[in-house]
């Protein structure tokens, strides 16, 4: 018996598939207005379709209007909750548009208590008319409408933030009381925007540097133009007649210390990476390095939770303070960008490695209230880190001085010109940095100074013909030298089948002092024709270096800056290489999408390299979809790299990814219904996780859950089920993982492991699971497009 046809598409399904093709004519025409004129149309006929929706979202996404995007992708998954891509799309933009910090801090219920005792006190001495700059849910706008203020004016940029505050501010019955603003601080104006100056500014745009939200620039303008003028010194009179701002001040401390994590992150530890030389010549740095020289202004500091950093941190000296600002004194926050920079000498109590200075600070709200962004402290607040570079010689002890000049450029906490005075040998001079050697120097005795001559090196050392930036995860990846030794080894376990066996001592070039892949080889007989190897690997690799020395090879690389071709090609030429051996593939591709194609008409590729694991932990957008083109660009016997990867899984409970998660209900935010508007912008995986130092309980061991194969992909299965054994009680909240990416069946790379510069992921359950020891858990992973999705089956 025939089987029945499948039933004919709906009237309604017929008009997706014709809008959605035709979109695709009017964006490839570039004829934008057009085509949102027609999804207008398309919406007054299905006002709920979220197919519809779906893709309005994506066009918006991809012309970077991500707030509106993620307007339609959030009506989309409201109109069917198990719309997948739509899903996929909402949690894309969700990290971007509600950071995760605002779920930390609405945890955080010593911040909220303390700014609601600072408010609420300043509130019933006087201060009746309020402006909250910055003010996300609006938290802090109904603390003070709570302790009795008339009248609050809120501003807020974010279109997201500001229509959930909105949403927050009516739930909590508040809407007459408060009055939002959808607009910078910088822009409001009286009585344009507010019909009069007010008595209290409250805010909490500070970030882990203090002042990278823009508090100072903000803040000279409140006083300037929004703010009454302030209580004069010893003056009586009514808080309701000046002006003040919550917080009131601030000290800013710092303390020197030794962090292999941080180090490996930021520092060049290698300068043989699986048989190439990295030569003097280039000087590779991170985007922190703290220079004021840079024609943008980059923020000078990268932040970690230094207390669940691997491997811990040792403290080099006591912390000391850098720096403290008023923030209810005008002329000090405006001398605060013109300041000299002044400098500081801070003794050294232990020897080790001076890796970083890093920089917390203590909030004062008002002279009896305080928040501690230290790390010794249960926060909210993660520290701002100084990554500490080009310094000739790195160790210290006892008796020597860190030296350092502090100030505030750019409205950005500045801590630059770090180096080392020496107590043997006088200073040590910072290579790069925007002084000359001479004014590096601190002048102290004459004997000092002569010492400090003598210890300079009298040959110049090579000269830096280009400085390389590299983000922290690219740096961290040149000191992952189990990476490179397995690419170098799976490389010429690949090639060498690819070879006869008679050109195998043409290829085995290592050791040898020539040039390599050119002239002919030693019998007179001229060299084979190259193998063509292609590194599409996101950022900056050195994998194709790595393979042009093992023989006879062509390689491509996809890099995109043009200072790392500079620097490639600076590193082909120390090891050797001829002129062009090494290709920069996207020079040769006129659409970016059709990064894979065949070097030539007539030849294949020997060896294509994906990138598959984001550093986040994430599997890569679009992966299986490039191996699929890359199997077909493959010749006979050719590889890519890696063959497959085994994703590995277990249970924990974890209160922290809990509370990282989503906002716990009203205790935290002191009874304000703030939780169900803003957990609609929680995501259930978290992302960039240190599993070694992630507070955890293991409820189970580790579990192969999904494999990949880039190589055979009838080997893959998109939904499948996996038993989990509990082995210790507990509740399951989250299920992190990771991965065991195969290079080939011998050699695998482990990107939870201490040298991986990969971070994990985890998925965070929405309620808790009780489990007892013995008990089978069912795990349903389904793999779709480049989303991995892992629920528990009850």
């Amino acid at each position: 018996m025939a089987p029945e046809p499948p039933p004919p598409p709906s009237r309604g399904e017929t008009f997706q598939y014709t809008l959605l093709k035709w979109a695709e004519e009017l964006d490839s025409l570039n004829r934008v207005q057009d085509l949102f004129g027609c999804y207008e149309q398309a919406l007054e006929l299905f006002p709920d379709d979220e197919v519809i929706c779906n893709s309005i979202g994506e066009h918006l996404f991809r012309m970077g209007f991500r707030d509106e995007a993620a307007g339609y992708f959030h009506k989309a998954v409201k109109l069917n909750p198990d719309y997948i891509d739509a899903k996929e799309n909402f949690y894309r933009v969700a990290n971007w548009l509600v950071e995760r910090w605002h779920f930390i801090m609405l945890n955080d219920i010593k911040r909220n208590m303390t700014y609601h005792s600072a408010i609420q006190k300043v509130v019933r001495l006087g201060c009746k008319t309020v402006l909250d700059i910055g003010a996300g849910t609006g938290i802090l706008s109904m603390f003070a409408k709570n302790a009795g203020a008339h009248r609050v004016y809120a501003c807020e940029l974010s279109k997201t933030m500001y229509e959930l505050a909105c949403d927050i501010v009516a739930a909590n019955k508040m809407e007459t009381g408060i009055k939002l603003l959808h607009m910078k601080s910088l822009d409001i104006a009286v009585p344009k925007h507010i019909p009069e100056r007010v008595s209290l500014v409250v805010t909490e745009t500070v970030d882990a540097g203090l002042f990278g939200e823009g508090i100072v620039e903000s803040l000279i303008h409140a006083w300037e133009h929004l703010l009454l003028p302030p209580k004069p010194k010893g003056k009586d009179g009514n808080c309701k007649e000046y002006g003040q701002v919550i917080p009131a001040g601030a000290i800013v401390f710092g303390m020197a210390v030794e962090c292999p994590e941080i180090r490996r992150h930021h520092r060049l530890g290698v300068q043989d990476i699986a048989g190439v030389h990295l030569p003097a010549s280039v000087k590779f740095q991170s985007p922190a390095y703290s220079s004021v020289d840079f024609e943008e202004t980059i923020e000078p500091y990268t932040t970690e939770k230094m207390s669940r950093v691997p491997g811990g941190y040792l403290p080099l000296t006591e912390s000391f303070e850098t720096m403290t600002v008023n923030f209810n004194n005008l002329q000090e926050l405006k001398s605060l960008a013109t300041r000299n920079p002044h400098q500081l000498s801070i003794p050294v109590i232990r020897e080790g490695v001076l890796d970083a200075i890093i920089v917390w600070f203590v909030l004062q709200l008002d002279d009896e209230h305080s928040l501690s962004t230290s790390p010794h402290e249960e926060t909210c607040w993660e520290q701002a880190v100084y990554p500490v570079q080009n310094l000739p010689d790195y160790f210290v002890k006892p008796g020597d001085l860190v030296m350092m000049e502090v100030s505030c450029l750019d409205c950005y906490l500045r801590i630059q010109n770090i180096r080392i005075l020496n107590a043997d040998r006088g200073m040590d001079v910072e290579r790069g940095s925007n002084k000359n050697e001479e004014e590096s120097l601190v002048l102290g005795s004459e004997a000092e100074l002569c010492s400090a001559l003598a210890s300079l090196q009298t040959s110049k050392p090579d000269e830096v013909r280009q400085t390389c930036t590299l983000e922290s995860t690219e740096i961290a990846l040149l000191n992952n030298v189990p990476y490179h030794e397995g690419f170098k080894a799976a490389m010429r376990k690949v090639l060498t089948s690819l070879t006869p066996d008679k050109q195998l001592q043409i290829m085995d070039v290592e050791g040898l002092g020539g040039e390599v892949n050119s002239g002919n080889a030693q019998d007179g007989s001229a060299l084979p024709d190259p193998l063509y190897v292609l590194d599409v690997s996101e950022g900056f690799s050195i994998l194709p270096i790595i393979a042009g020395m093992l023989g006879p090879v062509k390689p491509y690389s996809s890099v995109e800056k043009e200072q790392h071709r500079l620097t490639l090609d600076l590193i082909s030429e120390a090891n050797h290489f001829p002129r062009d051996t090494l290709e920069f593939w996207l020079r040769r591709v006129e659409d970016d999408g059709a990064v894979l194609q065949r070097p030539k008409s007539d030849k294949l590729w020997g060896i294509i390299i994906l990138d598959v694991i984001e550093p986040s932990g994430l599997i890569q957008q679009e992966m299986m979809e490039k191996a699929a083109i890359s199997r077909c660009l493959l010749q006979s016997g050719g590889k890519i790299f890696p063959q497959y990867v085994l994703m590995l899984g277990m249970l924990v409970e974890s209160q922290t990814l809990v509370e990282e998660n989503a906002v716990q209900g009203t205790e935290p935010t002191l009874g304000l219904n703030i939780a169900p508007f803003i957990n609609q912008f929680q995501v259930p995986v978290r992302v960039f996780l240190d599993l070694s130092t992630l507070p955890c309980i293991p409820l189970s061991k580790p579990t192969e859950l999904l494999r990949l194969d880039l190589m055979n992909p009838y080997l893959n299965n998109s939904n499948r089920e996996v038993k989990v054994k509990i082995c210790k009680s507990g509740q399951v909240t989250a299920i992190p993982f990771w991965y065991h990416v195969y290079l080939d069946e011998d050699i695998s790379l482990d990107t939870s492991s201490e040298t991986s510069h990969w971070k994990q992921a985890a998925v965070v359950l929405e309620n808790p699971i009780s489990v007892e020891i013995g008990q089978e858990v069912v795990l349903s992973i389904q793999h779709h497009k480049n989303n991995i999705s892992i629920t528990v089956k009850q």
